[in-house]
This record gives C-alpha cells, sequence and structure tokens, in this order.
C-alpha cells in the first residue's frame, strides 16, 4: 500500500473543506497543522450564525467591498486560526495548508499569530487578476516561510 505524505493529506483535507463554503464566487479551505497533527480548520463564508450566501442571495451573491471581494465573509484562514485561539490552541509555529495564497489582510494575521510557514494551492493574485502576490510578499518579507503546493492530490475533484 502507498502511503501519502502528511502534506498530500492536508492539502486535500484544505481542497476537500473548500467544498463546505456557501460563497459563490469562490470556495476555499485551510487546515492548520503542527508537526503531523491537525490543530484547525477553516473554509471561507460569513460568521456563523448569520446567512449563507449562496442561499440568501443565490443569483448574485451576498455584496461586494470595493475591490469587489465579499464583504461579508471570513476567510478560510481566518476561521482556522480563530477557530484555534477560541478553543485555546497555540498556533505559533504551525504550518497553514491553504487552497488560495492568503490576501495581504490574512498574510498580517498570519504573521501576527507567528504561523511559520504557509504552502497554498493556487495564486491568489491569478485568481483576483492583479499584478502582485503582496500576501506572499509581505510574509517573505518578514520570516514566514511561504511555498506553493507541488505534491501530489490522488484522492479529490475539481476544485470550484
Amino acid at each position: 500500500m502507498e502511503r501519502p505524505h502528511f502534506g498530500d493529506i492536508f492539502m486535500e483535507f484544505a481542497v476537500n473543506l473548500a467544498k463546505r463554503s456557501h460563497c459563490i464566487k469562490r470556495h476555499v479551505g485551510a487546515v492548520l497543522t503542527k508537526d503531523t497533527r491537525v490543530i484547525s480548520i477553516g473554509y471561507n463564508g460569513p460568521p456563523a450564525g448569520t446567512h449563507n450566501c449562496d442561499e440568501e442571495w443565490p443569483d448574485v451573491g451576498c455584496p461586494r467591498d470595493s475591490k469587489g471581494s465579499c464583504s461579508l465573509a471570513l476567510h478560510a484562514e481566518q476561521n482556522a486560526i480563530l477557530y484555534a485561539v477560541q478553543n485555546k490552541t497555540d498556533v505559533k509555529g504551525a504550518t497553514l495548508y491553504v487552497t488560495l495564497s492568503p490576501c495581504i489582510a490574512c498574510a498580517r494575521i498570519i504573521y501576527t499569530m507567528k504561523i511559520s510557514k504557509v504552502i497554498f494551492l493556487k495564486s491568489y493574485s491569478e485568481y483576483k487578476g492583479i499584478s502582485s502576490e503582496e500576501g506572499i510578499d509581505f510574509l517573505r518579507k518578514f520570516g514566514v516561510k511561504v511555498e506553493r503546493y507541488k505534491g501530489n492530490l490522488k484522492h479529490i475533484s475539481k476544485l470550484v
């Protein structure tokens, strides 16, 4: 039997978590790990108990902010970090697996929480059509290791 690498397991988990998102524009998942253990998970969407964009605004999605992003949702990284902190889990030194590279706002949170490494599947700048990967640039400038996932995703279906 072939044993998958933990990195592949964690990224596959993030991809599958993304399928839980109620966003009609983009599904993003995140898995926060330490060593070989999952310490928290998250996917993009509005705060628990508020609304579901795909149900409340099925044709157009929720209202957009000035950059065209959802004005009501938390990003997958934010949800994973907030859940960990809410449950008194230490995230210092953790690795974050995420299906879309962090935006600048998420990058600032990742840095502040002392997460040491980010592994991403898809590019935020490519998705948004912007020229720079400002979240990644910020993290690298301040010593957070960042890499694009180059593993093997055998057990997942296509991302939305």
